[in-house]
């Protein structure tokens, strides 16, 4: 698809190191000092959950600007169903052009791809102030729990959103993100040598030492 200079297109794996390193250079000592991110994309894209067709990067004038991606995953229904749901990221926007638009118009588009593949919702942990522009409420509104969080807890920073009108009506259950989010630092410290040395740095507003 082409907006102007903006072309959204799937992924190719010619793009994968220049994805990595944007993915990288957006999320450093974000949430913990370095990153994981780009790792995790890296080993999510040989996962049998991930929706290749949903791997989608975002260009302007030619040069990557932006990436997002997905995987099936699905909420444990308190009545024992499956329901499935898509998990969402790492997403991100190149540094230099964030707090543009940018990334909102790139989430837009592959919610409306999604809703055309047929999935019914999308569970995400993320801030509403961003994310709520693009349709998304705290999941707590559709009588969904994330896992282990204790009750009383805060759960704002756990979103859903329906991609098809009612999908979720008259289900209440537990969520937990795919476990292969999960990946091992040491194999990410070993991958992340493979680029340009950046300082890890402890800074306020971070989650993870």
């Amino acid at each position: 698809m082409k907006n102007n200079s903006i072309v959204f297109r799937l992924e190719k794996p010619e793009d994968y190191r220049t994805v990595e390193n944007m993915v990288r250079e957006s999320f450093w000592n974000v949430y913990r000092p370095g990153c994981l991110e780009h790792f995790v994309l890296h080993e999510l894209r040989n996962n049998p959950d991930f929706v290749k067709e949903l791997d989608f990067v975002m260009e302007k004038d030619g040069k990557i600007i932006g990436q997002n991606m997905f995987m099936r995953t699905f909420i444990q229904a308190d009545d024992g169903r499956k329901i499935p749901v898509l998990a969402m990221g790492p997403i991100c926007i190149t540094p230099a052009l964030k707090r543009q638009g940018y990334g909102k118009m790139l989430l837009d588009f592959c919610l409306g791809k999604a809703t055309e593949m047929g999935f019914g919702a999308l569970c995400f942990e993320g801030n509403i102030a961003f994310y709520g522009k693009s349709g998304f409420t705290f999941a707590s509104e559709f009588g969904i729990r994330y896992h282990d969080l204790p009750e009383g807890a805060d759960a704002s920073f756990f979103l859903c959103k329906e991609l098809m009108p009612g999908y979720l009506g008259g289900i209440t259950g537990e969520y937990a993100p795919p476990s292969s989010y999960m990946v091992d630092e040491k194999a990410a410290a070993e991958f992340d040598r493979q680029f340009p040395p950046k300082k890890k740095e402890k800074l306020p507003g971070q989650i993870f030492d």
